[in-house]
């Protein structure tokens, strides 16, 4: 029974320490962690195909002013003898060869002169609609690269509340030790040492679910980024100190008029919608081409054609539209009127969102603030609580809760630095001007 009980144990143990080589380490920085993002995020790609898409509408646009060449040709053979009847003057109508087959071809040229603005504002307006594609691209990056930066503030808050609640958890795990031999001593009662393990069991539990986070967000982290979930990043400790001084809300506000990508989107899309408007117009005024052509034919023994070539100008315009009503106009007409509405919406949302960022961040820091003061009076507390209880002048209890405030306050720290830094980011990012290196 020994053998396989160690057999078994060894056979463990060469499974987890598998486990743990299986699980490969990387250690990023926030900016090549929102690169990476960047460079594997599934949305871009869409965007990607949507600018491919766009490119090709303005393609087709172009293709509208160049010259249209179109040859066609037939060959027929004709199995019964067809009745020609010719009414040409002094010559018999009836009778003739016998003909059994007939070929032609033909060559069309048509090069457009004027269609009244159609070909050009379609033109322009693909060109804009290309443009606001690209605008929203870069839009997405700055939502990616935020989405980043969150998921890795996560999993620096998770990294460090794990090494935090370690040191206290070694710190709680000798008390224990020292307050068994007191008790086996008859220094302390057996009750007081219990309370000390129950802190302890407390703080166990504390890790485990800081374990558990951590373990959460590195697979968010790992999906974001586009690598395999079985990796484990190190984060930078040092990226919580990359704080810049914080501006007035003005000039925040200004700097998102000035830059935010969904804004300069959506004016291209206006412009567009604007020369929608010129072209849908258009439609009432004709349309005019130079033409060219050449035909030749053959009926045996009847007919021979050849060098029939012809040149002129075609007209081309619908009578119906005199007494239709124009639907495109409309359209296009109420699509720029609801373009304008969300630019009206999107100013708005836009100061609200800089405004709701820049008191967050300014909350944020202050935030930090209070934690450093109240880890400062927490540490001042437990050692002064620590050298009472030496002296017997604290009770257990008391020792215990100045020992849980340290902790939390500690930790309180940290997570207060790591979101001042996420919320100045995300006030860059209502702005436009978070930066992607």
């Amino acid at each position: 029974m020994k053998r396989i009980n160690n057999s078994v144990l060894a056979l463990s143990l060469f499974m987890g320490m598998a486990a743990i080589n299986a699980q490969e380490k990387k250690q990023l920085t926030l900016d090549e962690a929102v690169q990476l993002g960047i460079q594997n995020s599934k949305n871009l790609k869409i965007d990607a195909a949507k600018i491919e898409e766009a490119t090709a509408d303005l393609l087709e646009a172009k293709n509208r002013q160049l010259p249209e060449l179109k040859v066609s040709g037939s060959y027929m053979y004709l199995p019964l003898k067809p009745t020609v009847n010719l009414k040409i003057s002094g010559v018999s109508g009836e009778g003739g060869p016998e003909v059994h087959q007939v070929a032609y071809g033909s060559v069309n040229l048509s090069v457009p002169v004027y269609s009244g603005g159609r070909i050009k504002y379609g033109i322009q307006s693909a060109k804009y609609l290309v443009e606001a594609s690209k605008l929203s691209t870069e839009n997405d990056k700055i939502a990616i690269a935020y989405n980043v930066a969150q998921a890795y503030n996560n999993l620096f808050k998770a990294n460090q509340s794990i090494k935090v609640l370690e040191e206290n958890l070694t710190a709680s795990q000798k008390r224990d030790e020292t307050f068994l031999k007191l008790e086996n001593n008859g220094v302390i009662a057996r009750n007081d040492r219990l309370k000390a393990n129950l802190q302890t069991s407390n703080i166990e539990l504390q890790l485990l679910e800081a374990k558990n986070n951590y373990n959460i967000a590195g697979i968010n982290m790992d999906l974001l980024l586009g690598i395999p979930e079985t990796t484990e990043i190190e984060v930078d400790p040092n990226y919580i100190d990359e704080g810049s001084e914080v501006k007035t809300v003005d000039y925040y506000v200004n700097e998102a008029k000035e830059n935010r990508k969904d804004l300069q989107a959506l004016a291209q899309q206006r412009k567009a919608a604007e020369l929608g408007t010129k072209s849908a117009k258009a439609e009432n005024l004709p349309s005019i081409a130079f033409t060219g052509g050449y035909v030749a034919a053959d009926i045996p023994k009847f007919l021979t054609i050849y060098n029939a070539v012809n040149v002129g100008v075609g007209i081309s315009y619908n009578l119906s539209n005199i007494w239709k009503e124009n639907s495109s106009l409309r359209q296009s007409q109420a699509r720029e009127k609801q373009l304008a509405a969300n630019d009206e919406l999107l100013n708005d949302n836009i100061k609200l969102d800089v405004n709701r960022e820049y008191q967050n961040t300014d909350y944020s820091k202050k935030r930090i603030s209070v934690y450093e003061k109240a880890a400062e009076q927490a540490n001042e507390n437990y050692r002064i609580t620590k050298n009472k209880y030496d002296n017997g002048l604290a009770t257990m209890t008391e020792l215990l809760d100045a020992d849980a405030a340290q902790i939390s306050a500690n930790v309180g720290v940290i997570n207060a630095r790591a979101d001042a830094a996420l919320a100045y980011r995300k006030l860059l990012q209502t702005t436009g001007t978070l930066t992607i290196k």
